[in-house]
């Protein structure tokens, strides 16, 4: 299936290639409705599976420009507003606001070193880096409204100059697991969170018994490491120097960061809210009756949202999966693609993020032999949930809840497994670098990039209320994982017994979410996602 892609943050990109703007779009300043929030960022350097977040956009923009943009297309997931002819009723405007803010928090830590060694920034006191990651984290008084985002996908020009052009008011904070509690499946505040036993890592402050306090126990080694470096000090694993996010235990910070952010936000509120059946009032439960005075119904929002965690473009279907990747196709789709033929991309609609990158990018990598189809099975189920809502009336029957829950689960259980599968991905990353140990050919940075990416899309698996991974299953594979990587200094016993416990791992994921073999990996990672 053709279908979209990731974002790359750091890369230059050719997806806008193609989109040479000549003259001044007509009606190039209508940006279609409420931004979305954010959804989920990929890893470093690119939204897929391994960087950059997922961006959010305030709803397309004005009629198309000059024929060197293209020509305006619709995209699958396109629905017309019951109340306003000829409007569109798809808004997800704070939830791609929050994939951007995401994609923000993690080009920031990227940069620290460089700030830093240019002379850009010196931190010097408790404080001086945190307050600026909570910009990010908790947009205190709404200052990221007004100030022009950082955020860009290769060249191309963003419609919203600002995150309040996306969705105003939006924060990372507010969203997190346990703190918006009226649908939580557990009580994450009192003994519900789990995967996190070193309490090491928050010896700066923070904790490990709360999403929020994880988030701020992993913020406090980076402000400690960015002032020692301001100060001189410069942190090594062995002869390798260490940039501001690389801790001498081997964690990356960044990508622990983002992943974390993204299943604590993104996956949390999509499946565990907004598509969730357990509140009168809320998700698949909300009325279908018009919210307020807008373009949409109750119903249909709480879909978009949980479709805007998702990442998905409109026209996800469109692209192939290596488009979606960045590594071959149409220089105009590659993880984004101009919808309208504006001559600019609107984060809401038409760029990838977070999960719906990892998706292609695992269908990319399965074997011939046992194919998957997470980008379809995920997008076609959103749309045909979508259907069912603009074809009901303001209750919907028995019959028409069912067959909403039906897509519901099955657009659930394909995110899942692209995350699941992620983590199969970076387990076998993880033995591939340790295989090398003692060679030229390890890179300690890239084993720790792959381990936290590996333990950050793990730490996700617990917030989906309908997860095909038991309690007991998540607990051992957190057991199995542990709390950071087996460096190159560890003794041949020590590393055996961890290569040991990843299989082990691996092989609980593969059982959970019934994985073929040929996609799974051999001893040494080889030969798997």
């Amino acid at each position: 299936m053709r279908i979209t892609a990731s974002v790359l943050l750091v890369l230059g990109v050719a997806a806008f290639a193609a989109c040479t703007e000549t003259t001044d779009p007509a009606g190039a300043g209508g940006q279609g409705g409420q931004a979305g929030s954010a959804g989920s960022a990929g890893s470093a350097g690119s939204a897929t599976g391994g960087s950059g977040g997922d961006a959010g956009s305030g709803g397309q923009g004005g009629s198309a420009g000059s024929a060197a943009c293209g020509s305006p297309v619709t995209g699958s997931y396109a629905f017309e507003s019951r109340f306003e002819s000829g409007a569109s009723s798809v808004n997800h405007g704070g939830q791609t606001a929050r994939h951007v803010l995401i994609a923000e928090l993690t080009a920031y830590v990227g940069g620290l070193t460089e700030a830093i060694d240019g002379g850009g920034f010196l931190p010097a006191a408790k404080g001086d880096v945190v307050s600026v990651l909570d910009t990010y984290f908790k947009n205190p008084g709404e200052v990221l409204d007004t100030e022009p985002l950082s955020y860009k996908f290769g060249e191309a020009e963003l419609l919203p100059a600002t995150l309040g052009d996306i969705s105003t008011g939006k924060n990372l904070v507010g969203k997190l697991a346990g703190n918006d509690s009226k649908t939580d499946h557990k009580d994450w505040l009192s003994g519900g969170f789990g995967g996190w036993s070193d309490t090491t890592i928050a010896s700066d402050g923070g904790g490990i018994d709360t999403p929020e306090n994880l988030v701020v126990a992993l913020f406090s080694p980076l402000e400690r490491q960015a002032i020692e470096r301001a100060n001189g000090t410069i942190p090594k694993i062995g002869s390798q120097d260490l940039p501001v996010h690389v801790t001498p235990a081997g964690l990356d910070l960044q990508q622990l960061v983002q992943k974390f952010l993204l299943g604590a936000v993104a996956f949390s509120q999509g499946t565990d809210d907004y598509l969730d059946d357990d509140v009168d009032g809320k998700g698949l439960l909300s009325p279908n009756t018009r919210d307020e005075m807008k373009a949409y119904t109750v119903l249909e929002h709480a879909w978009d949202e949980g479709f805007g965690y998702f990442g998905a473009t409109w026209d996800y279907d469109d692209y192939t999966d290596d488009e979606i990747a960045a590594k071959d196709g149409r220089p105009e789709y590659q993880g984004a693609h101009d919808l309208n033929a504006d001559c600019k991309l609107n984060p809401q609609g038409e760029i990838v993020f977070g999960a719906a990158a990892n998706a292609a990018k695992r269908d990319r990598g399965s074997a011939s032999s046992a194919a998957t189809d997470f980008t379809a099975d995920v997008f076609s189920a959103f749309v045909a949930g979508r259907g069912v809502i603009r074809d009901a009336g303001e209750q919907l029957t028995t019959a028409e809840l069912d067959e909403l829950k039906k897509h519901r689960d099955a657009a659930v259980v394909g995110w899942e497994k692209a995350i699941a599968a992620t983590a199969v991905h970076y387990i076998n990353d993880v033995l591939k670098d340790m295989a090398m140990f003692g060679t030229t050919d390890y890179a300690v940075l890239d084993h720790a990039k792959h381990w936290s990416e590996l333990k950050g899309f793990a730490l996700s698996l617990q917030f989906n209320p309908r997860s095909s991974l038991s309690g007991a299953d998540f607990a051992t594979l957190h057991q199995s994982i542990g709390d950071a990587p087996v460096l190159e200094s560890a003794s041949t016993l020590d590393a055996d017994s961890y290569r040991a416990a990843l299989r082990s791992a691996r092989a609980v994921l593969a059982t959970a979410y019934g994985f073929d073999a040929a996609n799974v990996g051999d001893d040494d990672g080889q030969n798997g996602w």
